[in-house]
């Protein structure tokens, strides 16, 4: 009557697969869950973080140029006596 060792030997069979089974499950709902929402992103039009981040750092780029190039025109303005763009002469009202 020794069936001891041969029930544990199955238990511990049962019990790895049980673990392989729950893995490969684990795995499908994971890739499952991935799916669902790139398809939801896409969807709306979410943009990926490298573009977004590449758009960000064209625009940093863009705004360094523009405050270089306004103060170059600043100074060349200044340099031939021009008003600076936006500022006009006072208007006077005449009475009639």
């Amino acid at each position: 009557m020794n069936k001891g060792p041969g029930i544990f030997e199955d238990i511990a069979k049962l019990a790895g697969s049980a673990a392989s089974t729950l893995a490969g499950f684990r795995d499908e709902v994971e890739t499952l869950v991935r799916q669902q929402l790139e398809r939801l992103l896409a969807e709306m039009k979410v943009t990926p973080r490298e573009e977004f981040e590449a758009v960000r750092d064209m625009a940093a780029k863009a705004r360094a140029e523009q405050e270089k190039l306004e103060k170059r025109v600043a100074a060349l303005e200044a340099e031939l006596g021009v008003r600076p763009a936006g500022q006009s002469a006072k208007k006077t009202r005449r009475k009639s």
